[in-house]
């Protein structure tokens, strides 16, 4: 028609993308991180950010949002940071994602959404987590009232239980509050957030951000209950069992346990004073604050020479943390080559940049003591066979190739495994031979109203994955009790 053109409003003019290299992270200096628990990465700067975003080629078809877990619309909010506009992408970001402060620092996004972004292909990817960062930051420096808060649908009338508060209880919960459930939280610590708070070090992932996005959560309607262990205080029956048979009449049940039972390696000596488990030892410092000891009530013991086995991520976070409570020398000792490891690269640079030193190809056969307390560890050099089932070559034994390694403590960071409290939870759920839970593709166990999600059902995974499991989850609750719940 004649005229329409003059009325449409002007196209916003193309968006040329910045050629200029990828933005590097600000962070402290290595040597004086390493003496202290402050945060390593300092965080992009407005100026950071909007170069950074620039380099986004804003593609018709964003690739990088696929091989994100939770499928945050990368674009978008990668676009309102060029246009800066913050708060909306805060929302963008919020729409899939309660946690960005905390995904943004610890999510491995080289191996998903940027190794998905069509620049890495030929140089090197958008600096997609360290946006996400950024953004979150910024909505963690508003205050509780200018902060962004999802929009929530009107009350269903449904109550759930969602048993543990780590990263896919948090995402379980976040989404079902959305949808207007009526959620509560049963914690077994005395602080939320999971391995959030216990396993992951504050140097890596301050606890005020942890506590910050959690507080959004209860501001959403969510309740948190700590100090309750699900299976002592009342099993998963009990939680669905109605108010006049003394249960607690919930109509839906999450299961976010975790698998946080420690796994040893079966060797001699592993039983001596000065062996721990990564999992005690990080709780010990994360958690219980042990590395202001005596100010905090948990000691914990503070090696001259500090050996700790295994190459992934919380190997790292063990050695690191060590490394700042005043150990001398720490070593990692790994039975494959640096290549094979699965930790972050950032977290292996890290390391090394602050004095790591790392033994590869050797693996602990005993551990030797002297009156009850570590002396050192006995490692058999390895050579690399074919591929395992996990595509990484396979680690052999060298004969006769025994070496001793002085140390006075030995942390085993080698995995984990199911939480036990499970079988005392919800005896009746069908589980793995490992004692993992098993569900289909939503989430749902065994047991009608009961599903599950995150490590408890994948074994240790990272904390996107179990977010996009609790969310899954959350929606596949919301149409059991909006469709399929008897009597609903």
């Amino acid at each position: 028609m004649p005229g329409v053109a003059e009325n449409q409003p002007a196209e916003k003019p193309r968006h040329k993308p910045s050629r200029a290299p990828r933005t590097p992270m600000p962070e402290r200096e290595a040597a004086e991180r390493a003496t202290d628990f402050d945060e390593v990465a300092i965080g992009y700067s407005q100026d950071d950010a909007i170069a950074e975003a620039m380099r986004c080629l804003q593609c018709r078809n964003p690739t990088c949002i696929d091989g994100c877990p939770v499928n945050i619309d990368i674009k978008s909010f990668i676009g309102h940071i060029i246009e800066g506009n913050w708060a909306d992408g805060v929302a963008v970001l919020k729409e899939r994602n309660a946690l960005p402060a905390v995904c943004g620092r610890v999510c491995p996004q080289e191996e998903q959404c940027e190794a998905a972004c069509v620049l890495a292909k030929k140089g090197e990817p958008v600096a997609i987590g360290r946006l996400e960062r950024y953004l979150g930051d910024f909505d963690l420096a508003c205050d509780i009232e200018s902060r962004c808060v999802p929009e929530l649908a009107p009350s269903s009338g449904f109550r759930v239980a969602v048993v543990g508060s780590g990263p896919a209880g948090l995402a379980a919960a976040g989404e079902l509050a959305r949808l207007g459930h009526a959620v509560t939280i049963f914690e077994s610590l005395h602080a939320p957030g999971g391995v959030l708070s216990y396993g992951i070090p504050e140097f890596r992932l301050p606890k005020s951000i942890v506590n910050a996005e959690i507080e959004m959560l209860e501001t959403a309607g969510v309740e948190i209950v700590l100090d309750s262990v699900i299976g002592q205080i009342e099993t998963v029956e009990e939680l669905m069992a109605p108010s006049e048979k003394g249960g607690s009449g919930y109509d839906a049940v999450f299961l976010g346990l975790g698998a946080g039972l420690p796994v040893f390696m079966g060797i001699p000596g592993e039983n001596l004073n000065g062996v721990y488990s990564a999992n005690e030892f990080l709780t010990r410092v994360n958690l219980m604050r042990a590395f202001d000891f005596p100010h905090a009530d948990t000691p914990v013991w503070r090696g001259r020479k500090v050996a700790v086995v295994g190459g992934g991520n919380v190997a790292m976070d063990a050695a690191r943390t060590a490394k700042r409570l005043g150990a001398e020398e720490v070593f990692l000792v790994y039975r494959r080559t640096e290549d094979e490891m699965p930790a972050r690269r950032e977290e292996v640079h890290h390391a090394r940049e602050e004095g790591i030193e790392f033994k590869m190809l050797c693996s602990p056969s005993e551990i030797t003591g002297r009156e009850g307390w570590v002396t050192g560890l006995v490692a058999t050099r390895m050579e690399l066979g074919e591929a395992d089932d996990s595509g990484r070559r396979s680690p052999v034994c060298v004969l006769g190739s025994e070496f001793p390694i002085e140390c006075d403590t030995v942390i085993m960071a080698v995995g984990t495994r199911a939480n036990p409290m499970l079988d005392r939870a919800a005896p009746d759920i069908e589980t793995t031979r490992r004692g993992y839970i098993l569900t289909d593709e939503e989430g749902a166990t065994s047991v009608p109203g009961v599903f599950a999600g995150g490590d408890i059902v994948t074994g240790a995974a990272t904390v996107i994955l179990a977010m996009g499991a609790g969310k899954r989850s959350a929606r596949a609750i919301d149409a059991w009790l909006r469709e399929g719940k008897p009597g609903a």
